[in-house]
């Protein structure tokens, strides 16, 4: 049983991680030769006050 773990910051619409998970099951279905219903997929969101880049927090860098 494949199980894939993704940690990004939250703001994802539900859309979008839907988007992301199938595509992923599909991704290990078709190269690891496994049926989808085993594959989970766990997402971690976090706050961008628990995100640094290069020594900055995510929650205080500009766009």
């Amino acid at each position: 049983m494949p199980v894939v773990t993704i940690t990004m910051a939250k703001g994802r619409t539900v859309a979008q991680k839907k988007q992301m998970a199938e595509e992923i099951a599909g991704t290990i279905t078709r190269v690891l030769e496994v049926p989808v219903e085993r594959v989970t997929i766990l997402i971690h969101e976090l706050d961008k006050e628990n995100i640094a880049l290069a020594g900055t927090l995510l929650s205080e860098q500009q766009k």
